[in-house]
């Protein structure tokens, strides 16, 4: 049976130094932990807030995020697409999610702030009514993504194919437009 933590705050552990088992937590915060290749397979996680953690490479086979908020966090290469998607819920302000894989998910109403999200794969997400404010999505892959009523004003180095995405009341700034037109190879002045 896996530990239960109700209400608490975890300050500085490196959950990587020491063993651990699948545990379940609620409400709880975590400050400067480090989870860094930690499997994290089975765990559970719930209303959740996670401040200047790294998650680098950490294993996510079955972990459940509900209503959970990455803040200031280092999460390279994480594939979230091995989450458990009952529920699934979660937000990202000034995260690094370089490399990571949001691939088939459905994450509607997902809200990235000032990210940065170099090659993230989102190919096939449902990303519908999502914000990405502020965010670098340099060479991230949007394949088949739906993106309706998607934000993207603020973001900066996205390019996407709108013939291969669903765009419906997509907003972008003018500025941006380039990030629709890339593959056509045009000069935009």
């Amino acid at each position: 049976m896996a530990n239960y933590h109700d209400n608490k705050e975890f300050i500085g552990i490196d959950f990587a130094a020491n063993e651990i088992q699948i545990a379940e937590y609620e409400e709880c915060s975590f400050k400067q932990c480090n989870f860094e290749s930690v499997d994290l397979s089975g765990w559970s996680f719930m209303e959740c807030s996670f401040d200047q953690c790294n998650f680098s490479n950490a294993r996510l086979n079955g972990t459940a995020f509900k209503m959970v908020s990455f803040n200031a966090c280092k999460m390279l290469g994480m594939n979230f697409m091995d989450c458990n998607s009952f529920l699934l819920s979660f937000d990202f302000t000034d995260c690094q999610l370089n490399l990571s894989s949001f691939f088939r998910l459905k994450i509607k109403q997902t809200a990235f702030k000032s990210c940065i999200l170099h090659e993230v794969d989102f190919a096939e997400t449902d990303l519908s009514s999502s914000v990405f404010a502020e965010c670098d999505l340099y060479l991230a892959v949007f394949d088949r993504t739906k993106l309706d009523k998607t934000d993207f004003r603020t973001a900066s180095n996205f390019s996407i194919d709108p013939e291969n995405n669903s765009l419906k009341k997509a907003r972008f700034s003018k500025s941006a437009l380039s990030g629709l037109l890339h593959k056509y190879d045009l000069k935009i002045e």
